[in-house]
């Protein structure tokens, strides 16, 4: 007897899709890249904080000058120590000196919203020079 002719019925495979993510990985390099070389170039001039609330609550504490230490930052970014004007250059070395008159006490820092950012990065580092550890930070409320 004659065979009958069989037929092989090959299936193609199912290929699974693929989604080619290089152009995506590419353009968030770049992205990053830029940003890692832009970010130092900027400069801060000055730094908005949040309004604080305007009603009085419970835990809201009256700050007063308890420090023997006392910097302020003014509006024009002139710079008072002790409710004396100091200039930036000696302002280190006069707080060296108060330091040694009052080597437990912990400094405020006054500093006005409108200063600028510089002004207070300053004083900060001049404030570190002088010894202090810890500075108190007072800003005006809203």
């Amino acid at each position: 007897m004659a065979r009958p002719f069989a037929f092989k019925l090959n299936k193609p495979a199912i290929e699974e899709p693929t989604i080619n993510l290089t152009a995506l990985i590419d353009v968030v390099f770049v992205i990053l890249i830029m940003f890692i070389l832009i970010a130092p170039l900027l400069e801060l001039d000055r730094v908005e904080l949040a309004e604080g609330p305007k009603e009085m609550h419970e835990n809201n504490v009256s700050v007063q000058e308890t420090s023997p230490i006392s910097v302020h930052v003014q509006a024009d970014n002139s710079i008072w120590l002790n409710k004396k004007p100091v200039s930036l250059k000696e302002l280190a070395t006069r707080l060296k000196k108060v330091k040694n008159q009052f080597p437990k006490s912990r400094p405020q820092l006054f500093h006005d919203r409108k200063a600028h950012f510089g002004t207070y990065q300053s004083v900060k580092n001049a404030l570190e020079e002088a010894g202090f550890k810890e500075v108190d930070i007072v800003l005006k409320p809203a």
